[in-house]
């Protein structure tokens, strides 16, 4: 397995739209130590999901270097397991084949793929699951079922976009406490991308505040609350309204240019 460290040094990225450059990322630098839990923040059009999806290796053509591990990324990798706000699971498969899916291109025997598919289904609550068919999930369970695909293959880096923003208050509030369960079980580096300011401080080891028109780093603000976090302890309180505070100063940018989201 290689390494959840993730070094980002200089990365521009500039889409054409209707025949115009757009710079949706411009010279971005971020270090994300092995086994962190990084949030990022930003209104839409900042470029955090593009940034997001940089990593994971499916926006390339960009300038400077993102590396995992010590190796540039040059396209996907099994090492870097990625969820998005929509689980994403097929309708025709069950539960169990469906993250059977984050080991189709693996090296696995079958008696070691049921073995992974039923350890992970477990970490993710969904034991009693295994043969249901994601129109008998909840939108929590379906989402459940997303993390434990994309974790079944051990990756280095777990990439969350968005994850619970579909989800109701509750349900968000309950897989954002599994979610640091999860992720202090396995040891791994995760990176969130959020609109939610409070989820960003709950979760985060720091949080990356971007600015957008184009997309950069305006601001990182470390988060040392020991864990389990309570949401409702006065430090996160007041880190919450730094973070509310920075983006409100961006807010009031002129703005540079247009950027997609």
């Amino acid at each position: 397995m290689a390494s959840g460290q993730i070094d980002i040094r200089g990365v521009s990225k500039t889409f054409q739209v209707d025949g115009r450059p757009l710079v949706a990322l411009e010279r971005v630098d971020l270090d994300i130590s092995a086994g962190a839990f990084i949030t990022i923040v930003g209104a839409s059009g900042c470029g955090k999901s593009t940034l997001l999806r940089m990593i994971a290796g499916l926006e390339r053509n960009h300038r400077g270097e993102i590396r995992h591990g010590g190796q540039v990324i040059a396209g996907p990798s099994l090492e870097r397991g990625l969820v998005f706000q929509e689980p994403r699971l097929f309708p025709w498969l069950t539960v169990a084949q469906n993250v059977a899916l984050g080991l189709e291109n693996a090296k696995v025997s079958g008696e070691t793929r049921r073995r992974l598919v039923a350890e992970h289904l477990a970490l993710v609550g969904l034991t009693g699951f295994a043969q249901a068919y994601p129109r008998q999930l909840s939108g929590g369970m379906a989402q459940r079922a997303a993390i434990a695909r994309a974790l079944v293959n051990r990756p280095g880096i777990l990439l969350l976009d968005e994850p619970f923003g579909a989800l109701d208050a509750m349900t968000r509030a309950h897989l954002q406490g599994e979610l640091q369960r999860i992720w202090a079980h396995e040891g791994i580096t995760a990176v969130l991308v959020t609109h939610d300011v409070d989820e960003a401080v709950l979760l985060g080891d720091q949080v990356v505040v971007m600015a957008p028109r184009p997309g950069r780093i305006a601001e990182i603000f470390p988060i040392d609350a020991p864990r389990p976090r309570d949401r409702k302890d006065e430090d996160l309180i007041r880190l919450r309204n730094a973070v509310l505070e920075a983006l409100d100063a961006i807010k009031d940018e002129a703005p540079r240019s247009a950027v997609p989201h």
